[in-house]
């Protein structure tokens, strides 16, 4: 062969070599909303999942979380838009309904070994036995306390029961000389984590429970134990000896961030404004037991998910994706960015994480935790506080507002089964 046919056998050789990596590079589109630390956190898996996987590109794309939801919905059926997508895990039911998500693929994603390897609550993904969506970081309730505060009180620690609990708000809570409260003990409020709260934590361990069954489509807090729950709740707002007022300094963060509240409920998403509110000095505490002992807590979470769009090699690389961010490596790296809790107990109940003193609490808290499966969270959670404002505001009983309060939401469970 002369020396130009052999220059031409190379260059015909290095044009297929060339164009078959062409052909194996794919790239994927993943979507979530606009929040810094969760932007720096998958920016870092990205960038480690492609350098495991060099023939797979993986661009981020955010949007502010008020346009999320629309964007995603307008973009999915047009064949735009992301491949793997996040996605809050009340909104599950609206994304498949939508066709804009499509299941996980048992042979990658077996329902056996999820059920055993992340935490139960994470089942709520699961539908007629397969898994559409899956998170890599889960959130849950705790007890922000005021260091501060509770040194000048003389207050050693954080409360354990609900009875110490309103005893050492009382001990925090200071007023003017009308009596007007300046300084609540604990606050409140249903418009921030209090419905939360008294759902999934408050029936639960006054003995009851919120809904029938797993499925959250039929109430059950119209019961006593329910009453007692929320009697338990108005009765810290109420009277001489009231401990809260609900809307004070309008927001409850607002209130324990300005230091003006010895106590706050709140999830571990807060943990990161709080760290950066100069002079506050705050610590964290599991929720406080029951009458009985029983704890409880309420956890919640963002998935991810694989949508309709992604067909062929795009979504071989969606897969191998979704596999990744939701690892245990990947898990940990969005608890040391983000703040979020892991959501397998393999990571995040190591003696490091569990015993770690701001992550500590929530991390323990999500042994006992459960998962409200809403159809409508600003809808069932407006029923929590008109309940409130019925009995405060109106002077309603605590047993007729509770039983309306019941009613209206099963009103919308029952909208929401009949329209599925």
């Amino acid at each position: 062969m002369t020396t130009k046919a052999r220059m031409a056998a190379l260059a015909a050789g290095t044009a297929i070599w060339a164009a078959g990596a062409s052909a194996q590079q794919v790239e994927i589109e993943y979507w979530q909303y606009f929040f810094d630390a969760r932007v720096d956190a998958m920016e870092q898996l990205i960038a480690s999942f492609e350098e495991a996987n060099p023939d797979i590109t993986v661009t981020m794309t955010t949007f502010p979380y008020a346009d999320y939801r629309t964007k995603v919905a307008a973009a999915i059926p047009a064949g735009e838009g992301p491949d793997v997508v996040q996605l809050f895990y009340g909104w599950l039911n609206d994304y498949i309904e939508a066709g804009l998500i499509q299941p996980l693929p048992a042979d990658a994603f077996p329902a056996d070994r999820i059920d055993a390897d992340f935490f139960p609550m994470v089942q709520a993904m699961k539908v007629d036995g397969e898994y559409w969506a899956l998170p890599t970081a889960v959130r849950s309730l705790a007890l922000f306390y005021n260091e501060r505060l509770f040194e000048a009180a003389g207050i050693d620690g954080p409360p354990e029961t609900l009875d110490e609990l309103v005893e050492v708000a009382a001990q925090l809570t200071e007023r003017d000389g009308a009596g007007n409260i300046t300084q609540v003990g604990l606050t409140a409020g249903m418009t921030a984590q209090d419905h939360h709260w008294f759902r999934e934590v408050l029936v639960r361990q006054f003995g009851g429970q919120p809904y029938a069954d797993e499925t959250a489509r039929e109430v059950a807090y119209d019961s006593d134990a329910g009453r007692q729950a929320l009697e338990f709740y108005v009765g810290l707002t109420e009277g001489e000896d009231a401990v809260s007022s609900i809307g004070f300094m309008d927001e409850p963060q607002a209130a324990f961030k300005a230091g003006r509240a010895g106590m706050h409920i709140d999830g571990s998403f807060r943990i990161g404004s709080l760290a950066d509110t100069r002079g506050l000095n705050w610590g964290v505490a599991e929720l406080p037991a029951g009458p009985d002992g029983t704890r409880s807590n309420y956890s919640s979470y963002w998935v991810n998910a694989i949508t309709t769009k992604a067909e062929g090699e795009r979504y071989d690389a969606a897969v191998k994706f979704m596999e990744y961010v939701t690892s245990d490596e990947a898990m940990q790296v969005w608890l040391d960015v983000v703040g979020e809790l892991p959501a397998k107990p393999s990571v995040g109940m190591t003696d490091e994480n569990a015993n770690d003193p701001v992550y500590g609490p929530f991390i323990r808290g999500l042994e006992y935790a459960n998962t409200t499966q809403f159809v409508n969270e600003s809808a069932q959670r407006e029923q929590m506080v008109q309940m409130v404002e019925r009995i405060t505001l109106e002077g309603q009983s605590v047993a007729d507002s509770l039983t309306q309060a019941a009613q209206g939401e099963q009103a919308i469970l029952d909208e929401a089964n009949a329209t599925n």
